[in-house]
């Protein structure tokens, strides 16, 4: 039988409990009032208080990471015949391993952990049968993996190359209809790099069947720092990722990014935006953006470029996940310039810096990606439809 009470930490403070009313109806939250550390707060949206938190639906900061896609249903196969399948058993589940401060366990759990084994990088990166591998580690992690997203992906540890240290790594594979994703995603990240995007530490296996990320919501000490993405920030469910617009994006980001640190994220916005048009990944939806704090109460910043992909490589009508200007189109340079001034406060002689970088980065990154294209046969098709996507992308921004 599931359970339907959860008790819910914030870091290492057992914060309060969750629970679906026996009615079904809604979720509960209620702080627990012995906890008087302001370190207990699950969300920046849900400051502490007497009062409980209702949601019709799982409110938004514990949705945020529950899995879908195929790592959903490798967790449903798993638990479903002894423990159900319900929102509150996928977060009792993977709960002790979750990005961000948030962790989930039974009331009468001291503690929300998990034991942990490690990986070696080296090895998951030099693995002659990825698929077979992917396989194992699904298998393997799949119950410790609290992250959302439809590309399937596991959470580990791993001993970092070249060191003693273990690090937090999320591997991606891809499914039958997403054929080479990793490799996409690889030379997407390389090209937010080359543009100057803050992107966390990532890794395409040698035979280009695994992504490999490093996890940017650990500090180098381990400890878990607060992670909230947009689709949270604006009190949307999962389902409503694709329901917003990057004008409310960048409301948010005026919102809850701390005053030192928004001038920095209102231009990494801007540049991301235009990568994403440059390269046609249609998927910037809410949940891919997001941002980092260390505890509440203490600065907020935006969190590093992740999850870019070249969708029209696999879609080729693709357009983008939000809307602007009240249109879902791949926008010209004129449209995002005066978002930019409109909804960013960026002057004009920035908002030029950032295209001339994005450009430069995409076209450099074409290079290598082009000489990759040629030394595998098997990317030839979707890394030629990125290639042509990129070219298209670059021009069509440009232009007035």
């Amino acid at each position: 039988m599931s359970a339907h009470t959860l008790a819910v930490w914030a870091a290492e403070c057992r914060a309060g409990l969750l629970q679906r009313a026996p009615d079904l109806r809604q979720y509960v939250f209620a702080y627990d009032q012995s906890v008087e550390s302001p370190d207990a707060q699950v969300s920046l949206t849900m400051p502490m208080r007497l009062e409980s938190w209702l949601s019709r639906d799982l409110h938004p900061i514990f949705q945020m990471n529950l899995p879908e896609g195929a790592l959903l249903e490798a967790i449903r196969r798993a638990i479903a015949k002894l423990a159900g399948d319900d929102d509150l058993t996928i977060l009792r589940v993977t709960g002790g391993n979750q990005v961000g401060r948030n962790r989930f366990s039974l009331p009468g759990d001291s503690t929300p952990g998990v034991v942990e084994t490690v990986e070696s990088l080296d090895d998951l990166l030099s693995f002659p049968d990825t698929e077979e591998l992917f396989h194992d580690l699904v298998a393997k992690y799949a119950l410790r993996s609290g992250v959302s997203g439809v590309q399937p992906k596991v959470m580990l540890d791993a001993t970092e190359r070249g060191t003693a240290a273990v690090g937090g790594y999320i591997v991606k594979s891809w499914g039958a209809d997403y054929p080479q994703l990793a490799a996409n995603e690889f030379f997407c990240m390389t090209a937010a790099r080359q543009a100057g995007l803050p992107v966390p530490e990532f890794h395409l296996s040698a035979n280009g069947g695994l992504f490999v990320m490093k996890r940017f919501d650990l500090a180098d000490t381990g400890y878990s720092l607060g992670f909230e993405d947009i689709c949270s920030l604006q009190a949307l469910g999962t389902a409503q990722k694709y329901g917003s617009t990057y004008e409310r994006v960048a409301r948010s980001i005026k919102d809850f990014v701390s005053g030192e640190f928004l001038q920095a994220a209102r231009e990494q916005f801007f540049a991301a935006l235009v990568l994403s048009c440059m390269i046609r990944n249609g998927d910037a939806h809410l949940k891919n953006f997001g941002v980092l704090y260390e505890w509440p109460g203490q600065p907020v910043r935006l969190a590093p470029v992740y999850d870019m992909v070249t969708t029209v490589a696999y879609i080729p009508k693709d357009v983008p996940a939000l809307s602007l200007a009240g249109t879902k189109k791949w926008w010209p340079r004129k449209v995002l310039e005066k978002f930019a001034v409109s909804h960013l406060a960026l002057p004009v002689g920035k908002i030029g810096q950032i295209y001339e970088e994005v450009a430069d980065g995409v076209n450099d990154t074409q290079v290598v990606l082009s000489a990759y294209v040629k030394e595998h046969p098997e990317f030839h098709d979707v890394g030629s439809r990125m290639l042509s996507a990129w070219n298209e992308g670059v021009m069509d921004t440009l232009s007035a």
